[in-house]
């Protein structure tokens, strides 16, 4: 893969990380989803718009921008190969010709100035090494009066699985999961960092807005915590303990996930995040 800065994150997706992910496509979708319609919406996708999905993984958000611009083109942009071949396979699947993926760093792909008309993500934009230069190049890549819309984690605290996980903190050793960091998953939980980030990289009319969805994480409690620690941060955790601790963990997670059994059966999960919108100025000056 050419161009690449952010080379610890290329390693994790492009390792057990972005294979669970690629294999769990569907699971990380069914939780997720819910940011798909206010996401693609904010971004004002229609008709013969060109689209830029920055850290498309397995590519569900490419697949619905190409189908919201018919006329249009939508590139999704990832570190993991392993997502992007799965992305490659649902395009092919589903007869979706405007759409198409390339793998690469946003930080410092080298897009063409102005190629877009908007820039989307859900959840692809809190592991940039530099995320001023990252968001940045993905400006370049916006004509100008482009929009950027992603969605990330806020206050991790309003997050079902963080309150799930940090529930295990006596059998495993949970720490903070809510600090954040860079790059990480609650990097960009406090609103004002993401606009002192969005104003250096040369966006202007930045909004932050709160948006609260309810993702499905498994059919029952044990199959929901299974996934739970079947993921990174997760093996991660069950990693660090003895054999009598993961088990008793295990049924920990499982008991408190039965609180969130719905009437058929699934496991239901609160996900609070920043719904961000910004423009890209139309005066080369202002940008980086």
């Amino acid at each position: 893969m050419p161009d690449v800065v952010n080379t610890e994150q290329a390693q994790a997706w492009n390792g057990s990380e972005g294979s669970h992910w690629a294999r769990n496509q569907d699971r990380w979708n069914a939780v997720n989803e819910g940011f798909n319609e206010p996401l693609l919406d904010a971004a004002g996708i229609a008709g013969d718009h060109r689209v830029l999905d920055v850290g498309c993984g397995s590519g569900q958000t490419t697949r619905l921008a190409a189908l919201r611009a018919p006329r249009g083109h939508a590139l999704g942009l990832d570190l993991s190969g392993p997502m992007l071949a799965e992305a490659r396979a649902r395009v092919e699947r589903d007869g979706i010709a405007n759409a198409s993926f390339v793998q690469g760093d946003a930080q410092v792909h080298p897009f063409e100035e102005g190629a877009f008309d908007a820039a989307v993500s859900r959840y692809g934009v809190m592991f940039f090494a530099d995320p001023v230069a990252a968001f940045g190049n993905v400006g370049r890549a916006l004509r100008p009066g482009g929009l950027l819309a992603f969605v990330c984690p806020a206050d991790a605290a309003l997050n079902g699985w963080v309150t799930a996980m940090t529930s295990l903190r006596d059998f495993l050793p949970v720490g903070d999961y809510g600090r954040p960091g860079l790059p990480g998953m609650f990097s960009l939980a406090a609103p004002d960092r993401i606009r002192g980030i969005l104003t250096a990289a040369g966006f202007t009319s930045i909004s932050v807005d709160q948006v609260q969805v309810y993702g499905t994480w498994g059919q029952g409690a044990e199959d929901a915590a299974a996934f739970l620690l079947g993921t990174g941060p997760g093996r991660h955790l069950m990693e660090q303990a003895g054999a009598a601790a993961r088990t008793r963990a295990r049924r920990a997670l499982t008991d408190h996930l039965r609180a969130h059994e719905t009437a058929d059966g699934t496991v239901r999960l609160r996900s609070t995040s920043w719904l961000v919108t910004a423009c890209r100025s139309s005066s080369p000056s202002d940008r980086p």
